[in-house]
């Protein structure tokens, strides 16, 4: 969200005021925005403090309560999990790529989907569904790959924060198989 082009005031009784419309607005048209790339900032209207991504984390907890969850109770504990954890800073970013790596893929399918049914192939959900069950075992391979991507960056990253600590404390920190080759 770059260029902040809208400007949305939260009020003390959680009204949300869109100056550009000059009217009021509720999490549902916040999504909207979001959907049409539109570029915005919610701002407390008494203290001018930055409320966006409190806003945005309050449209998925609705999105997440509408029935279709994307989120398992699994991977939402271990996101708090590491909170305070040394690795809190990065998990942002690599949580980032792969929501970029996966969108361009996303993309991508569009693409072929549009070289195929034409150019409302991506509006259709028939056309759509017809798309992704022609193409499934691609989807299936191309996700798989994706995975293994992403397993093998954080595996990675992993790995460059153990040799970064030994470095650090080359006394103190013992990798986890020499652990349990001493019990």
């Amino acid at each position: 969200m770059a260029a902040q082009s809208r400007l949305i005031k939260k009020y003390p009784n959680r009204r949300l005021y869109d100056t550009r419309t000059s009217t009021y607005i509720t999490l549902a048209d916040i999504k909207q925005l979001v959907l049409a790339h539109e570029g915005f900032q919610v701002v407390d209207a008494k203290s001018g403090d930055d409320l966006t991504r409190a806003i945005l984390l309050q449209v998925i907890l609705e999105e997440e309560a509408g029935g279709a969850p994307m989120f398992s109770s699994e991977l939402l504990s271990q996101m708090i999990r590491f909170y305070g954890n040394a690795m809190q800073g990065m998990m942002g970013n690599y949580i980032g790529d792969n929501i970029k790596s996966f969108t361009e893929v996303q993309a991508k399918l569009k693409e072929q989907a549009k070289g195929l049914y034409g150019e409302s192939a991506g509006e259709n959900q028939d056309l759509w569904a017809q798309f992704l069950k022609f193409q499934g075992p691609a989807m299936q391979h191309m996700m798989g790959t994706y995975v293994e991507q992403s397993q093998k960056m954080f595996q990675q990253m992993q790995d460059t924060m153990q040799e970064q600590t030994r470095k650090i404390f080359p006394g103190i920190y013992v990798k986890p198989e020499e652990k349990a080759e001493k019990k």
